[in-house]
């Protein structure tokens, strides 16, 4: 099974209400699609977001890394050479993660095609099914309390919390949502490096004092301030997960030898697909620190992909893919089947996804 032909084109779905965090708002899914076609017929499909305010890349960057340098290095070869296409893709050219993914899921997609198996399965995966949290954009407290009585309203049973925005208002928008949806559900927040350590430290343990039981708190601090991370780890009586500060598997592990986060978030358009993925599940296993799976703005063919790790490794335990659930129509066909909270994979071959709905995919030209 050779590469004979990278296709890419654009695809626009609706948000069914708009995507509000601390560092951006969304009204739709404007993602990149990738295409690898080869000798056999059989096609391999990507997908990148263009999320330039996390990772930098816009549809601009996507587009042209994959046209003009990492096409270049596969087209022509055999898709039999998974490891050393995979290496290729990661390192030609810098950074540029979100279209390195889009490529990498592609390429296992093929693979699984080629050997007749699902990727999960490949990957040595025993679950079929995970659940994940739906994310509730930061609002003032009253409609974030809406909006998350609608999702347990879904069948929802643990929410992610987005805040960050106007921090003073944080303990009173989780208050307001503890107060709403009950004792029973599981609340975790988002700040999107929207808080500097030690605001972080009081507004954490001001919650945690007023009975609001939160979970998790997903990147407190900027990215680049791992000293910081650690500061509000050491101190905060909520668990902290790291997330943009993990765009690599070295980021992963100079942050599991500081002891800087007690929890590690892997999203595959950071870390460059699958690939990377897996060396950072690995050394988190090593440290014995659990990890959580999660996905950007992201229609269903890089969420699947996703899902395929999440069923493939037990030492992720969170589940964050809820790109599809928050989208008010789903035009990609096959893959894995989202029912709200349950995420079921698919036993197809590769990556199970067959096509995307007749007009719904714009073509670039090649």
């Amino acid at each position: 099974m050779k590469i004979t032909n990278v296709r890419l084109g654009r695809i626009s779905v609706p948000l069914r209400t708009p995507f509000k965090t601390a560092l951006r708002s969304v009204n739709s899914v404007e993602d990149v699609i990738v295409e690898i076609h080869t000798d056999t017929g059989a096609v391999g499909y990507g997908e990148a977001p263009p999320t330039g305010a996390i990772t930098g890349d816009t549809t601009g960057a996507i587009l042209g890394a994959i046209r003009d340098h990492i096409s270049k290095t596969i087209i022509g070869r055999d898709v039999d050479e998974l490891e050393p296409l995979l290496q290729t893709v990661q390192k030609s050219i810098v950074g540029n993660s979100s279209a390195k993914a889009a490529v990498d899921m592609a390429l296992w997609d093929l693979y699984g095609q080629l050997y007749n198996i699902p990727v999960y399965k490949l990957l040595g995966g025993g679950r079929k099914q995970i659940v994940t949290d739906i994310t509730i954009s930061v609002n003032d407290p009253e409609t974030m309390a809406a909006d998350a009585v609608k999702a347990i309203g879904r069948g929802y049973d643990c929410l992610k919390m987005k805040v960050g925005v106007n921090p003073q208002l944080d303990v009173a928008r989780l208050k307001a949502v503890r107060e709403a949806v009950g004792k029973d559900t599981v609340i975790r927040i988002d700040a999107n490096q929207a808080w500097q350590p030690k605001e972080a430290v009081r507004l954490l343990n001001q919650m945690q004092e007023q009975g609001l039981d939160i979970e998790l708190v997903e990147q407190p601090v900027k990215a680049h301030d791992l000293e910081g991370l650690k500061y509000v780890t050491e101190r905060s009586y909520v668990p902290v997960l790291a997330d943009e500060a993990v765009f690599s598997p070295e980021d992963a592990m100079t942050i599991l030898k500081m002891g800087a986060a007690d929890l590690l978030n892997i999203k595959l358009m950071k870390c460059g697909g699958l690939y990377n993925a897996l060396k950072i599940a690995s050394a988190a296993e090593v440290f014995g620190v659990q990890c959580m799976i999660g996905c950007m703005l992201e229609a269903k063919i890089s969420v699947n992909a996703a899902v395929h790790l999440a069923c493939a490794r037990n030492i992720i335990t969170k589940v964050d893919l809820d790109g599809p659930v928050l989208c008010s129509e789903d035009p990609i066909l096959g893959g894995a089947v989202f029912q709200e909270k349950q995420i079921t994979v698919s036993d197809a071959p590769g990556m199970g996804i067959v096509g995307i709905e007749s007009g719904r995919l714009t073509y670039l030209e090649e």
